[in-house]
């Protein structure tokens, strides 16, 4: 689906303008053109692809979807593949944005995301004194929009992460504990996914040999790394913690166990004295005088009591029970 096509000069909006002139406007000096796409249909993407002449392999990437984060060169114009991650109901959503850019356009095309680009043509409009730089300041914009907005998907995360924190000790949580630490394992693991390629790949965009394109805009490529690496720090971080989160909760897990360990052992003490001497004097013997007694059951059963009583006197007081 078609969002907006705009034609820019000197930072300046001129004119919203229908696909068929595109190749119009790429052969006036100082104009660039900027095409959003969301969810494109492949029909959609062949026209792209003829009227800006985009290459075939990055075409075809950009129709099959599901791609690492990437950037790669094509000539004079660049392929860059960034992951969205939308937190919906405490699930994370993961949507791609495919960007083309040469010098005289920029193509993005957007997909599986809720999230609007709207605001980064607003940004970029607001600010004509850095629009002038054409379609690498475009390119950039996006990204950042786009890196920004992992900042409050990192917070949500050590968010859920602390309260998990706050039930370790609880008894009884132990299983519940470890499943939700292991989902937020695997949420940690998406976000890391979506950086940790992106990061390595904004580094090639300042710095030594970079793209024509981006030699005027390097220090904002090196902003957008700026934020990728805290990013990247803040999930190591986050899953360190899980992983140490999971060693405290199985010890707890492996305690608690112990205790009850304690607790069978003791009463299992117990009835073994008595049940020792009920197998003594059960014994069928014709000559055990203490079976003539009188007073020889109370006594037997004082016996036992007085035993029994006294083992958990010496449990209770050592902890077991």
């Amino acid at each position: 689906m078609l969002l907006n096509c705009i034609v820019y000069k000197d930072g300046k909006r001129v004119a919203d303008i229908p696909v068929e002139q595109i190749n119009e406007y790429l052969e006036k000096p100082d104009h660039f053109v900027w095409v959003a796409l969301k969810d494109a249909e492949p029909v959609e993407l062949l026209l792209m692809q003829h009227e800006f002449n985009l290459h075939e392999l990055a075409v075809e990437d950009a129709q099959h979807g599901h791609q690492r984060p990437k950037i790669e060169e094509y000539g004079e114009s660049l392929f860059a593949v960034v992951h969205t991650i939308e937190v919906a109901d405490g699930e994370l959503n993961v949507g791609e944005i495919d960007i083309f850019v040469e010098k005289n356009y920029v193509l993005s095309i957007r997909s599986r995301s809720l999230q609007s680009l709207l605001g980064v043509r607003e940004r970029c409009e607001r600010e004509p004194h850095l629009l002038k730089e054409g379609s690498a300041f475009v390119f950039y914009a996006l990204m950042d929009a786009v890196v920004d907005r992992y900042f409050p998907v990192v917070e949500a995360l050590e968010t859920e992460l602390e309260a998990i924190e706050d039930q370790i000790f609880n008894k009884g949580s132990g299983r519940a504990n470890i499943e939700r630490l292991y989902e937020l394992k695997r949420k940690v693991l998406i976000v890391k996914h979506a950086v940790a390629p992106l990061m390595e790949a904004v580094a090639r965009l300042h710095g030594g040999r970079v793209p024509r394109l981006c030699e005027n805009t390097q220090e904002y490529f090196r902003d957008v790394y700026d934020h990728l690496q805290r990013i990247n720090s803040a999930v190591d971080t986050i899953r360190d913690t899980i992983g140490t989160a999971i060693q405290v909760n199985l010890s707890m897990v492996t305690i608690d166990e112990s205790e009850v360990n304690k607790r069978l052992a003791a009463w299992a003490a117990i009835f073994a004295a008595a049940t020792l001497m009920a197998g003594i004097w059960g014994m069928n013997f014709k000559h055990m005088p203490e079976l003539d007694w009188i007073v020889g059951y109370p006594i037997a059963l004082g016996i036992m009591a007085s035993v029994c009583g006294y083992l958990y006197y010496r449990f209770r007081k050592s902890g077991w029970l």
